[in-house]
């Protein structure tokens, strides 16, 4: 069976279409997720895809029901261009996530009145969404959306396995057939500094539900978890300047942080990075940190733990 996607708001924020994570060596970055995460590279297979309009390199891989885009700009780098910009300043990094949205134009000219920056394809501002054309997608500005690099799209990925009827029986495979036991994507988590703020733009200009909020000593954080679309957001506000998070938010600012994987087996997965040469920590019985510097530089965290009120906990 086909994934069934939920979706929220007015405009029908559906299916997490992918998390981009930004390098500089597209092979090198699937190669990674391939064989430590048991990755399925399903587009960019031979080499990398080239898309003009951005001048950038990328990859999508499954991982359970997340997906991953690699992403490279263009070398020599154009610092004109979105993906160029990002790149020259973040370097290796994990850059955004996407959503798939049924009424594209319903939402987009909902944000624009709300006084969101729409940004087009390649760069440049949209005034109002009969503008896009034939590119159906666009980036709110990460200013008016509390530091979370969005790409908002009309279509689906192509040759997107969680779209096929086999899925169903496929998604098992990560859990069972793989060391590291990946039952689900749990949430993605955007560092911010102030997280009341934060949480009040999710839910005023992109319809998030408040799912479940709180402290977590082991993280040194106090969060927010959103329901958008079809997966979790946390907001997270560091409670001391010198943890992971808060050195992350005093150098970037409000920014997409970490992605948590929801595993049925921790010491197994910890067992199997370490076998990878990932180093981890465990900040909890219930969950593991690997380092960002042997993930090619995205905090991933692996948690056996439930989030209270979880819409999509089985």
């Amino acid at each position: 069976m086909k994934q069934q996607a939920v979706k929220t708001g007015d405009y029908g924020i559906g299916q997490m279409i992918h998390s981009v994570h930004m390098t500089d060596d597209v092979p090198a970055l699937n190669k990674f997720y391939e064989e430590v995460f048991g990755g399925l590279l399903y587009l960019g297979v031979d080499e990398p895809t080239f898309l003009p309009v951005e001048d950038r390199w990328a990859g999508l891989l499954q991982i359970s029901d997340f997906c991953v885009e690699t992403m490279a700009p263009n070398f020599p780098v154009d610092v004109t261009k979105p993906v160029g910009k990002f790149y020259s300043k973040f370097g290796q990094h994990l850059h955004s996530v996407g959503y798939h949205v049924d009424d594209l134009d319903g939402l987009g000219d909902h944000m624009i009145s709300e006084g969101v920056y729409i940004g087009r394809p390649g760069g440049g501002k949209v005034e109002r969404m009969a503008e896009i054309g034939d590119n159906p997608y666009f980036y709110p500005s990460p200013r008016d959306t509390a530091g979370l690099m969005v790409e908002l799209c009309a279509t689906d990925m192509p040759a997107d396995p969680r779209l096929l009827d086999t899925w169903s029986s496929q998604v098992k495979m990560w859990e069972y057939g793989h060391p590291l036991t990946i039952r689900r994507l749990e949430y993605v988590t955007l560092g911010c500094k102030n997280l009341t703020e934060a949480t009040e733009t999710y839910v005023k200009r992109m319809q998030a539900i408040p799912i479940h909020e709180g402290v977590d000593d082991g993280e040194q954080i106090k969060f927010q978890v959103l329901q958008l679309g079809d997966c979790l957001l946390r907001l997270a506000e560091p409670l001391e300047a010198g943890s992971k998070l808060g050195e992350h938010v005093a150098k970037w600012g409000n920014a997409i942080y970490s992605i948590t994987l929801k595993v049925r087996d921790l010491d197994s997965a910890e067992a199997w990075l370490a076998k990878k040469g990932v180093k981890t920590e465990r900040l909890r019985p219930d969950l593991l940190a690997a380092d960002p510097a042997d993930c090619f530089g995205a905090p991933y965290f692996f948690t056996t733990a439930d989030v209270p009120g979880d819409p999509f906990a089985s």
